[in-house]
């Protein structure tokens, strides 16, 4: 079964520059402002680092 990355918004804060964003190796995770980062799932290998960065765990890793 394949992972995947998955967005909880409601875990979010958006009220600050999401950490996740600087850490995905690919350049899968955009942010516009302070909102809530969008994934790129054609980029998105599903390496973890952004889940594990995440300070409000919402970023988790799916399988």
């Amino acid at each position: 079964m394949n992972k995947k990355l998955s967005l909880n918004k409601d875990n979010c804060p958006q009220n600050h520059v999401c950490p996740a964003v600087k850490v995905c190796p690919v350049g899968a995770l955009s942010q516009t402002d302070f909102n809530a980062p969008q994934i790129d799932y054609g980029k998105c290998i599903a390496c973890g680092k952004c889940a594990n960065i995440c300070p409000k765990k919402a970023l988790t890793i799916n399988s």
